[in-house]
């Protein structure tokens, strides 16, 4: 009995202080009544709890979905999308197959083109015919080259001057952009204008020499011209000044397209491949630019 006695005391107790705190609780806590609330572990980095639901969170781009880091939200414009230069290499490689070979599709340019001649025709506005001719100017390698280089220079001046790091170490790089983007459209253009070797729609014979019509090249250097110079200068904008930079610039690109058919300077499926052979060169322009200059939050 002693023995036994002596192992039953020889069991480990625990502390005193231990036995008073464990006391207290069952003391306060009493029956159907849920335990008192522990504070979470704040996140040094961050200062949040650990384990935030993910609707509260807001990571580093506010208003979108996601974690830490955060996952990404829907595209901030049609030219983010993944998709867009899949739809518009398809859209120009069914156009230009057609026009080659003079397929069906080119029903659709006589169709539109005699819409447009009746239209014309029926409002005999001397003001629509002359803004239509003003927007086909502004297609013209006088007007628009210039201002793409003069938007590089503004991007350049602006990012030396206010743009965020690390675009104050790159701030030349509009410059340079401008000026290959201005050489890239011949390059694209005359070699497609010759090798298509397209007539207008007031079907005159193209004599030697002569370029054609398809695709068409102020559409292409318009939209070009004027989106790249918008890519640059927006770098240095806010989102909202750039997204009403952005769709001013898109309906400028429209306008000219539609003054050009209007006035009977091209086909519709030329000024269609002038806006698909723009949007490629757009959006490729738009990725490298996203990589190589942060924007203005």
């Amino acid at each position: 009995m002693t023995y036994c006695r002596k192992q039953l005391d020889s069991r480990p107790h625990p502390p005193d202080a231990l036995r008073a705190t464990a006391g207290d609780s069952e003391d306060t806590i009493e029956d159907n009544q849920a335990p008192p609330t522990v504070a979470l572990p704040q996140d040094r980095s961050t200062d949040r709890p650990t384990h935030t639901p993910r609707g509260a969170r807001s990571g580093d781009h506010p208003g979108r979905p996601g974690a830490l880091p955060p996952a990404p939200g829907r595209p901030s414009s049609i030219l983010a999308s993944p998709a867009t230069p899949v739809v518009l290499l398809l859209v120009l490689a069914v156009v230009s197959w057609q026009v080659a070979v003079t397929g069906p599709l080119l029903t659709v340019d006589h169709t539109i083109r005699d819409a447009v001649t009746h239209a014309r025709h029926a409002a005999d506005s001397a003001a629509l015919n002359r803004l239509a001719q003003f927007c086909s100017d502004l297609g013209d390698g006088v007007v628009a080259v210039p201002v793409l280089l003069c938007a590089g220079v503004l991007a350049a001046w602006r990012l030396r001057r206010t743009g965020p790091a690390p675009a104050p170490r790159r701030w030349w790089l509009p410059l340079p952009t401008a000026a290959l983007t201005a050489l890239l459209i011949p390059l694209l253009v005359v070699p497609a204008k010759a090798y298509f070797a397209r007539p207008g729609p007031l079907g005159l014979p193209l004599v030697p020499g002569q370029w054609g019509w398809y695709p068409s090249g102020h559409t292409s250097t318009a939209c070009i011209a004027y989106g790249a110079g918008a890519l640059l200068v927006g770098r240095t904008l806010r989102a909202t000044a750039r997204r009403v930079l952005s769709v001013a610039t898109a309906v400028l690109g429209l306008g000219v397209g539609l003054g050009l058919i209007w006035c009977d300077y091209h086909w519709f499926l030329d000024v269609l491949a002038g806006w698909c052979l723009s949007g490629l060169v757009i959006w490729a322009s738009r990725r490298a630019l996203t990589r190589l200059l942060p924007s203005a939050r």
